[in-house]
């Protein structure tokens, strides 16, 4: 069983063979500051040198290059964008798959990317092809999951809940959690559901099954999604959480009361 690594706290500190090992994509980060501390495109240029694929390299540095304002999120999605175009003009769903699977947790957020790209998917196929990184080990991969197909999502806000209201039922608490992150209303650092703003009730599919959920990555998302309807929609939340008091006396429940309700009660 391998056993797990602890991060360092700051990239001076990282020690120099693991460095390497992350800017190879040998190793998966263990924090933010691993994270922060690849060089992605070195990253790239290994990646794309190991699986032969160095034809893709220039034009896709040509995009990073063209940026106005170049930050750790732009670059990886850039990078994201341009491994999408070589993939689709190439017809190397081979590849798909090798990033798709890849050890880094960086490499496989790419691969998520592309899948929020593909135009010639319907969400429902989307959604299907989001869901094994929904659920993957990582928590990066998890975030760049939702983070990925949400404005599709939006675009499809119906067919979406209604495919992801399957989801709440799923053993995996990564797949639930997936649910009701991907379709806060506000979110973080995301298009926000306008929809979902100032009609929360139609969340309710989601939010209902998991309203004494047993895992706390779960009641967190449950918490937040309702904190945020509180903003525009504050009596749906206040009677939502009072029925479920009185419906589900668990310890649980209170937990995401409290969560959702924390804005309110400020």
């Amino acid at each position: 069983m391998e056993t797990k690594r602890k991060g360092s706290r700051t990239i001076k500190d990282i020690p120099p063979k693991i460095l390497e090992q992350l800017n190879r994509g040998e190793i998966q980060a263990e924090n933010l500051v691993e994270w922060l501390a690849i060089d992605r495109r070195v990253l790239l240029e290994n990646l794309l040198t190991k699986h032969d694929r160095k034809k893709y390299l220039q034009p896709i540095l040509q995009r990073v290059d063209k940026l106005e304002k170049q930050t750790t999120i732009t670059i990886a999605y850039t990078i994201a964008e341009g491994l999408y175009e070589q993939i689709s003009t190439h017809n190397d769903n081979e590849f798909l798959q090798i990033i798709s699977t890849h050890p880094s947790d960086f490499v496989r957020c790419w691969a998520t990317e592309c899948v929020g790209q593909n135009t010639d998917l319907n969400i429902e196929q989307m959604l299907i092809k989001i869901k094994p990184f929904a659920a993957d080990r990582h928590f990066n991969v998890r975030e760049s999951a939702w983070s990925a197909v949400r404005h599709c999502i939006i675009q499809n806000l119906d067919e979406a809940l209604a495919i992801l209201s399957q989801w709440v039922k799923d053993d995996d608490e990564n797949i639930r959690r997936f649910a009701t992150e991907a379709t806060r209303p506000r979110g973080v650092w995301c298009e926000q559901i306008q929809v979902l703003k100032q009609n929360p009730e139609l969340g309710l599919p989601l939010l209902e099954p998991l309203k004494s959920d047993g895992a706390k990555y779960v009641r967190d998302s449950v918490g937040n999604w309702l904190n945020d309807a509180s903003k525009s929609q504050p009596e749906f939340v206040k009677n939502l959480c009072a029925r479920w008091e009185k419906e589900s006396d668990t310890k649980e429940t209170k937990y995401i009361v409290k969560k959702a309700l924390r804005t309110l009660n400020k």
